[in-house]
């Protein structure tokens, strides 16, 4: 399904940019935590499970409410399947990067 693997670069790209954002935080914001390190920190995990719920659970559920169960249920599936896919090739990376 083309709108699963969509969905799933739409995570991959999302969470690639908070990555980065996070692997950069001290440039960007300074080294000195606040209590204001706590609230963006946590704004940040609420947005996110926001944004990737919505990518990965808004359209199945709309299927489902639609009375089209099995349409829905294929694609959280497939959109799980990409997503276990670039996990492990993240993993694969990783991994060849360390051994040389």
């Amino acid at each position: 399904m083309k709108k699963s693997f969509v969905n799933s670069v739409g995570v991959l790209v999302y969470v690639t940019i908070v990555a980065s954002i996070m692997n950069n935080g001290d440039r960007l914001f300074g080294k000195t935590d606040t209590i204001y390190t706590g609230i963006a920190v946590l704004m940040l995990f609420t947005l996110s499970a926001l944004v990737v719920g919505g990518l990965v659970l808004g359209k199945p559920v709309m299927l489902y409410l639609d009375g089209k169960k099995k349409e829905a249920v294929s694609l959280l599936m497939a959109t799980a399947g990409w997503l276990a896919i670039f996990t492990v090739v993240f993993f694969i990376i990783m991994a060849v990067i360390n051994l040389t």
